[in-house]
């Protein structure tokens, strides 16, 4: 590892293509659903089960990929995830049935798992100060902002040129990456012993995930008092407490919970898991707007433009800020106006001019909100992770994003589809975003509980604040 090394715009640029790959392209596949099954004659929840599955595999595997990442080199497995993300497009521009659909977004999920942790990991080994806020900010301006742009990219390349471009677009940014960072050196943790990998604990980990995920997903279809889903819901937390047991005793666990004794890294990875909980409204907003509205895909795309506008925007924002005041005030601040944007945007008794208005206003609120929060809790999380884990210290905090997005929005999507049974759709639609509210809300306490004031009084407390 050359510890000379500095951080180049190059190298930033190829990070942020890599980070691209999955939070612009493959979630792009939440606004394609109609064009996507027509052309490949499969069913809608084939397709239901193909969007969820991507953020799923994301979020099961990160921490193995960010531990992976500590031990034998961050640059490789960043290219190991780029390597990944083209072979998963790949299949899915071939794909001509369900096989190679669900094939490609698993291998899509598992690129993610790789690129995120690996990348945040080199931004901290070979940027300090105030050139790794910015860099964070970049990072952030990737995810943020190519998840806020996604909806209305997707719609747009399926309308113009036919939903497999979009994936066409993701190989050639992923071959870009690769090129723009060959040059960066090797970056590992300084560990000591052999490692012996924790296959245990990921067994459980997978296996209380997917049952969570099934029992969110499927449980209205199977029947909330079906045996399924008590079975289901006894496995999710049965596998918690066993997981959290087993961990304790292990000495290479797959999640190290003592990173969870600093305060600031606990706050800012359950605020994250909880704000991206809230990206539910995105599939509510977008669902109720075209039943219940009548707007098109491509229309419903387009109300989400100013959220994208206003993330990019901020982002910056949020980085000078947090060096003014500390991370604290700003998590705060866009918390609460992610929070008011998505509350408007339940409003659903208002009429169509004035609704439409509310609905495009609540999105950059919701934008504003998010590009506050990014940077600050990013370089937090990875400012008080452990010198020597902060790929696996990362790898927990981006797995809060990915399995965050996916369980809010199959809560989200579920107490729509289950309320629509018996209510109108607006009474629906009003739930599904009270639901995001209270993300918002309960992302808001953990910040205040657990977030210091500034830098200077958690270190002054603990003694221990990562280089």
């Amino acid at each position: 590892m050359e510890a000379t090394y500095k951080g180049t715009n190059k190298m930033l640029t190829g990070i942020v293509f890599g980070v691209i790959t999955f939070w612009l392209f493959a979630q792009s596949m939440v606004n394609i659903v109609p064009a996507v099954q027509s052309d490949l004659g499969v069913s809608l929840g084939t397709i239901n089960v193909a969007i969820s599955l991507t953020a799923l595999f994301s979020g099961m595997f990160i921490v193995v990929a960010g531990g992976l990442a500590d031990r034998i080199g961050r640059k490789k497995v960043t290219n190991v995830g780029l390597i990944l993300s083209i072979v998963g497009s790949l299949l899915l521009v071939l794909a001509n049935g369900s096989t190679l659909l669900i094939l490609g977004r698993i291998l899509q999920g598992l690129s993610a798992a790789a690129i995120m942790p690996a990348t945040i990991a080199l931004v901290k080994e070979y940027f300090d100060g105030a050139d790794r806020q910015r860099a964070l900010s970049y990072w952030s301006i990737g995810s943020w902002g190519g998840s806020g742009l996604t909806s209305f990219f997707g719609g747009a390349v399926a309308t113009s040129l036919g939903w497999k471009w979009i994936f066409i677009f993701s190989i050639v940014f992923a071959i870009l990456a690769m090129w723009l960072i060959k040059d960066t050196p090797e970056s590992k943790a300084e560990t000591t012993g052999a490692f012996k990998f924790d296959f245990g604990g990921l067994g459980i980990f997978i296996v209380t995930m997917l049952a969570l995920n099934i029992f969110i997903t499927q449980g209205a279809g199977f029947g909330w008092t079906s045996p399924i889903t008590i079975g289901l819901a006894v496995i999710t937390v049965v596998g918690v407490i066993s997981f959290i047991k087993y961990e304790a005793k292990r000495k290479n666990a797959l999640i190290d919970f003592k990173m969870f004794k600093s305060k600031p890294y606990t706050g800012a990875t359950i605020s994250n898991f909880l704000l991206n909980a809230v990206a539910g409204t995105l599939i509510v907003a977008n669902t109720y707007v075209q039943v219940g509205r009548g707007f098109s895909a491509f229309q419903s795309g387009m109300l989400s433009l100013g959220y994208l506008a206003a993330v990019l925007a901020m982002i910056r924002v949020g980085e000078k800020l947090m060096q003014r005041t500390g991370a604290k005030k700003p998590m705060i601040w866009g918390t609460t106006l992610t929070m008011i944007g998505v509350g408007v945007m339940g409003l659903t008794f208002l009429p169509d001019m004035l609704y439409t208005i509310v609905v495009f206003g609540g999105f950059i609120l919701f934008g504003l909100g998010l590009g506050m929060y990014a940077t600050p809790s990013t370089d937090t999380a990875v400012t008080y992770a452990p010198s020597n884990k902060v790929g696996e210290a990362s790898g927990v905090y981006k797995m809060a994003s990915s399995l965050g997005n996916a369980f809010g929005v199959a809560i989200s999507a579920t107490v729509y589809s289950t309320i629509t049974v018996f209510s109108s759709v607006e009474v629906a639609a009003t739930a599904g975003i009270i639901t995001n509210v209270i993300f918002a809300v309960l992302a808001l306490l953990s910040i205040i509980v657990f977030v210091p004031n500034s830098f200077e009084k958690e270190s002054t407390n603990t003694g221990h604040k990562a280089s």
